[in-house]
């Protein structure tokens, strides 16, 4: 028996953010002022470099221990951060590289730039990555993220978010994002957040509780599936016009 085919969804142009978003202070200097161009993807484009699963190592995805000294682990609330990787049709992507990067839990990044004045952890790199299993799956272990200052406009402050980095077998397919933590008040006030129109786009960018999935005494749990194509993709922050 043949399986029929999912129907074809139009485009919702109002999912993705726009480039120029005054109150973004950073969108008024990268905002393009000319009419975009579509350029053709060439074979080197698609095709490569690309990357192996060799290339990772025993403690990539957990964050909590991958820079830290011998007996020592990253200080602050631990989480367990997982999830799928997802086609247009909701399956399972196997084999996607993932790459997350964020803050410590005082709000500060592992960055020569970053001069804010919380504590760097000397145990914490804030960096890791893993590929999804047969059916899509990933998961990460870290410490939970501080929110912290940032100079768009006085006493702006940044959620709590945790960047990811999604790659596919070359490292020309890759895909950004942020993840953002369910319940915090400073989602709604930051002006990144609020390029993005419509509600149900924040809440795919939102990780939700997953307290089946915490472990007592122990960590906390967050759920956050990412959708790489399709009318409900999540948003990418390199491709705002969609995928």
């Amino acid at each position: 028996m043949t399986e029929r085919a999912s129907p074809l969804l139009d485009r919702d142009y109002n999912w993705q953010p726009e480039a120029l978003t005054p109150a973004y202070k950073s969108s008024r200097l990268r905002a393009p002022r000319q009419p975009l161009l579509s350029l053709p993807e060439t074979i080197k484009d698609v095709a490569g470099p690309v990357f192996g699963h060799n290339i990772l190592g025993a403690r990539d995805a957990d964050l909590v221990t991958n820079a830290a000294a011998p007996g020592h682990s990253a200080m602050g609330p631990r989480i367990l951060v997982h999830g799928c990787v997802l086609d247009e049709n909701g399956k399972g992507v196997p084999g996607a590289l993932l790459e997350v990067w964020q803050a410590n839990a005082g709000g500060r990044y592992r960055h020569k730039n970053d001069d804010y004045l919380a504590p760097l952890d000397p145990h914490f790199a804030g960096c890791g990555r893993t590929i999804t299993d047969a059916q899509g799956r990933y998961q990460f272990l870290t410490i939970q993220p501080g929110a912290y200052p940032w100079p768009n406009h006085a006493n702006a402050w940044r959620p709590m978010h945790i960047h990811f980095s999604v790659f596919g077998h070359a490292f020309a397919q890759r895909l950004i994002t942020q993840m953002y933590f369910e319940g915090d008040p400073l989602i709604a006030l930051c002006p990144i957040v609020q390029t993005v129109k419509d509600p149900q786009a924040i809440d795919q960018l939102t990780a939700k509780l997953d307290m089946d999935r915490a472990v007592s005494m122990d960590h906390l749990a967050y759920r956050f599936d990412l959708v790489l194509r399709g009318r409900r993709s999540t948003v990418f922050e390199n491709r705002p016009e969609g995928n």
